[in-house]
C-alpha cells in the first residue's frame, strides 16, 4: 500500500451511503492518534457551557472518578465506530449512552451542541495538525455519521451538513460560554488526569495542553493565557509531527480507542453493557431508532470490544 491509498478508497465511496465505512477508515487507519486528541478537546470544550459543566461537577464523575469516566466515554463511542449502529455491541453502547443521559434533565440544545463538537473540533484539529487535511468526502461522512448517532440518541433539530454543524457550534459557544465554579473544577480534574499520564513530564504536558486552548476557553475557565512563545512551540511541534507521520507507510490494521494506552481501567477486558454509570433513570434509555435485530444481546464476559 502507498500513503494515499486509503484516501483513494474513501473517494470511491458515497459519503451519504457509506459514511460508517469512511469514518471508520478516517478514525482507525488514517488519524487514530489525532482523532483521540481531537475528541478529548471536543468533550473538554463542552465544560465551558455552564449548564453542562455544572451538571458534570454535580455528578462528580469527572472530579472523583476521572479516569473511569474518560475510559467509559472513549470505549462507548469507540464501540459504535467499531461495530456500527446495528451490531450488538454498537447497540449496547448506544443504550448505555442513552440510559445515562436520560437520567438527568439535559436540554436538547445542550445535547445537540455536544454532538456538534464531535464533528467540528476533529476537522479543525486535522486541518491544523493532521498529516493531511480532511477531504470533502470525509467531512460529509463525518457529518452523516454523527447525524445518525444523534438520531439514535433522540436528539432533534439536527444539523444536516458540516457547515450547519459548524454554525451551530460557533453560535452556541458565543451565546453560552461563561464562568462556572463547578465547570472549572471539572476542567482542572481533566487536565490533571491527562498530564498525570506522563509522570515527571506532567507540568510540561499540562502547559502544552493549555497552549492548545483558544482564548474563549481560557476566558470561560479564567485561566491565564500562555505566553505566545509557548503557544508557538507547542503548535509547531504538532505540525512537525504531522510532517513526520506523512512519511510513514499507511496503517494496514485498524487502531481503535480501546487499544490506546490512556485507557487504564480495564486490564482484564470489559463488557460494553457494563460501561458507564447506572443512575436512576427518569425514562427508558433504549435507542429511539427501531432495529430489526434482537436488542438485548450481551457481550461475552471479559472480552474486550
Amino acid at each position: 500500500m502507498r500513503r494515499y491509498d486509503w484516501l483513494k478508497e474513501i473517494r470511491r465511496l458515497d459519503p451519504e451511503r457509506d459514511f460508517l465505512r469512511i469514518y471508520r477508515i478516517t478514525a482507525t487507519y488514517e488519524f487514530p492518534w489525532d482523532l483521540t486528541r481531537a475528541l478529548e478537546l471536543a468533550l473538554y470544550r463542552t465544560y465551558a457551557v455552564p449548564s453542562i459543566g455544572r451538571l458534570l461537577a454535580r455528578t462528580a464523575e469527572l472530579t472523583d472518578r476521572t479516569q473511569k469516566r474518560y475510559d467509559d466515554t472513549a470505549l462507548l463511542l469507540d464501540a459504535v465506530v467499531e461495530h456500527g449502529f446495528d451490531g450488538e455491541d454498537g447497540r449496547a453502547a448506544i443504550r448505555r449512552i442513552n440510559q445515562m443521559h436520560r437520567s438527568y434533565d439535559i436540554s436538547n440544545d445542550d445535547m445537540r451542541y455536544v454532538l456538534c463538537t464531535f464533528v467540528v473540533v476533529p476537522k479543525r484539529w486535522l486541518d491544523a495538525y493532521g498529516w493531511r487535511r480532511l477531504s470533502r468526502h470525509e467531512t460529509q461522512a463525518m457529518a452523516a455519521y454523527y447525524r445518525t448517532l444523534g438520531r439514535h440518541m433522540g436528539i432533534t433539530e439536527l444539523p444536516q451538513t458540516y457547515e450547519e454543524f459548524e454554525s451551530c457550534l460557533d453560535d452556541y459557544e458565543a451565546a453560552h460560554f461563561d464562568w462556572d465554579e463547578g465547570a472549572r473544577k471539572v476542567s482542572d480534574a481533566t487536565l490533571d488526569l491527562m498530564a498525570g499520564w506522563y509522570g515527571p513530564l506532567a507540568p510540561v504536558v499540562r502547559g502544552a495542553s493549555m497552549a492548545l486552548l483558544d482564548d474563549s476557553l481560557l476566558t470561560a475557565f479564567r485561566y491565564e493565557r500562555p505566553r505566545p512563545a509557548v503557544r508557538t512551540a507547542v503548535r509547531s511541534a504538532l505540525r512537525l509531527r504531522a510532517r513526520a507521520v506523512r512519511l510513514l507507510p499507511p496503517r494496514r490494521k485498524p487502531h481503535y480507542a480501546r487499544q490506546n494506552p490512556e485507557i487504564k481501567g480495564y486490564p482484564d477486558g470489559f463488557r460494553v453493557a457494563d460501561l458507564g454509570t447506572f443512575p436512576t433513570a427518569r425514562r427508558t434509555g433504549a435507542c429511539p431508532v427501531p432495529h430489526t435485530e434482537r436488542p438485548d444481546a450481551q457481550q461475552e464476559p471479559g472480552r474486550p470490544v
